[in-house]
């Protein structure tokens, strides 16, 4: 277990001098454009869709799906 916390060359050492390393490379500037409402309310309804669509179809054709056979094993 100590061997773990010992040195430069600990794990928990190492992982958290990668991570201060990772960190150090990320940076933030304004943004180059500006996003209007009409383009947020665009991408959100595009993901809602693709995240809800396969469930209604699935809830679509249940009543199609109980009218199959059982699969033979």
């Amino acid at each position: 277990m100590f061997a773990l916390f010992r040195g430069p060359t600990g794990f928990l050492v190492r992982t958290k001098a990668v991570l201060q390393d990772y960190r150090s490379n990320i940076y933030s500037k304004p943004p180059k454009d500006k996003i209007g409402p009409g383009q947020s309310l665009f991408t959100i309804s595009v993901f809602a869709f693709a995240l809800l669509a396969p469930a209604g179809w699935i809830m679509h054709c249940i009543p199609v799906y109980r009218q199959r056979p059982p699969p033979e094993p």
